[in-house]
């Protein structure tokens, strides 16, 4: 007689339950089917599993021993996937990471290069999103890596047991505006305003956004300002800040080319300046060798 898995989650279901009919409910099956399936596991086996002249259904003594094994057999496999994805991936050279998208453009090539100092790179595969996304990609386990910034007032989802981070870089949220043609601020962050002083934001779901509330947020409601314009990308707010539209806060990775040509100019003091560090994530267990390989000369080079 050939084995049918099923008959293990048959079997275990009405261990649980001690009533066929019941077990048979929770197996979308017909009580018949359902009974059928359990001799059939009883002939495989060569033993009586379960004592039917008892209400509710007891396991026999062969059965106790084989209500362990099952429960051995059905957990095992469904740890397969699993262990048969990081056993390919063991072997596997390519980087997938995930980064978002102002630090793809500024910080990660640069940084990239640094490395290959101290490794060959393999291939990479990037991912180049909002920080909310790319937070879930390494919780579906999509990707081995996570680039973002981060800041102690504001944890993201990776802030957990389940993940590994080294800081290996420093950025900062500064307030830039269009200057004028005398090169000062269009907009200045100053109480005492002469009107209300027009903001460029970043929406809800921006981790950049998140940053800059628990930061500043306090301190930005104590001058009159009105938010003129939000956005989830940096690289948009920068767009409409260099057109004049209002203040923004912007990596300065991203603006530092702007601020040197005189393009954009500083709109408030060092007291509006947001300290960032640079965050490399990834998942507490084991990772593909190369990956390993990445991560510590990623920590590596941080040290130094």
């Amino acid at each position: 007689m050939k084995f049918d898995f099923t008959w293990l989650e048959d079997f275990l279901a009405l261990a649980s339950t001690g009533n066929f009919t019941r077990a048979a409910e929770e197996r979308h099956s017909s009580q018949p089917a359902f009974s059928r399936r359990i001799r059939a596991l009883e002939e495989w086996i060569g033993a009586a599993l379960v004592d039917r002249s008892t209400q509710p259904a007891r396991l026999t003594e062969a059965g106790q021993w084989f209500h362990g094994v099952a429960e051995e057999l059905v957990a095992r496999t469904a740890r397969l996937p699993g262990e048969a994805k990081r056993v390919a991936e063991a072997g596997s050279r390519t980087l997938r990471l995930a980064c978002t998208h102002a630090l793809s453009f500024t910080f990660l090539p640069r940084w990239l290069r640094s490395l290959e100092s101290k490794l060959t790179l393999g291939p990479v595969e990037l991912v180049s999103d909002v920080l909310a996304h790319c937070e879930a990609l390494m919780q579906q386990g999509k990707v081995q890596f996570v680039l973002g910034h981060s800041h102690p007032k504001m944890p993201g989802s990776l802030d957990s047991d389940a993940y590994l981070s080294a800081v290996i870089g420093s950025d900062q949220l500064v307030p830039v505006s269009k200057p004028t043609s005398r090169g000062q601020a269009q907009h200045r962050l100053e109480k005492k305003a002469n009107r209300e002083i027009p903001v460029l934001a970043y929406a809800q779901e921006s981790g950049t956004g998140r940053i800059l509330r628990a930061a500043l947020g306090r301190k930005l409601d104590g001058i009159a300002h009105q938010t003129v314009f939000t956005a989830h990308l940096a690289s948009v707010l920068r767009s409409m800040t260099l057109d004049g539209r209002g203040i923004a806060w912007l990596p300065r990775a991203l603006v530092e080319d702007d601020l040197a040509s005189g393009r954009l100019v500083a709109a408030g003091d060092a007291a509006w300046t947001v300290d960032l560090e640079i965050r490399l994530y990834r998942p507490r267990e084991n990772i593909a060798r190369a990956a390993e390989a990445f991560w510590q000369a990623s920590v590596s080079r941080a040290r130094t």
